[in-house]
């Protein structure tokens, strides 16, 4: 998922798709890119669970995943806590000399 979501253009699809659904044709006009590398990123994304496409007649509709989301919001919340315990363990080492 973090993989996925290290480019830019991956994110702003993502943002973009969790509001509403959108064709990766739609997606492709928002940047100035071929509609194949939008597709590829698309795929990342769909390969890591972030967005799902299901058919609308002739067109794939590309839909956020917010429950995916939020798994990584709680995992990042997961790591903020460890890393704030090992700082404060560093902090008070440090102030004991």
């Amino acid at each position: 998922m973090f993989r996925a979501l290290a480019d830019a253009t991956r994110r702003d699809i993502v943002r973009r798709t969790l509001t509403e659904e959108a064709t990766v044709s739609q997606l492709a006009t928002a940047y100035e890119m071929s509609f194949a590398a939008v597709q590829k990123h698309v795929a990342v994304l769909e390969g890591a669970g972030l967005v799902t496409k299901h058919p609308k007649g002739r067109e794939r509709l590309v839909r956020g995943n917010p429950d995916a989301l939020r798994r990584i919001q709680q995992l990042l919340d997961a790591y903020e806590q460890i890393w704030r315990g090992r700082i404060a363990r560093l902090d008070a080492l440090l102030n004991e000399e």
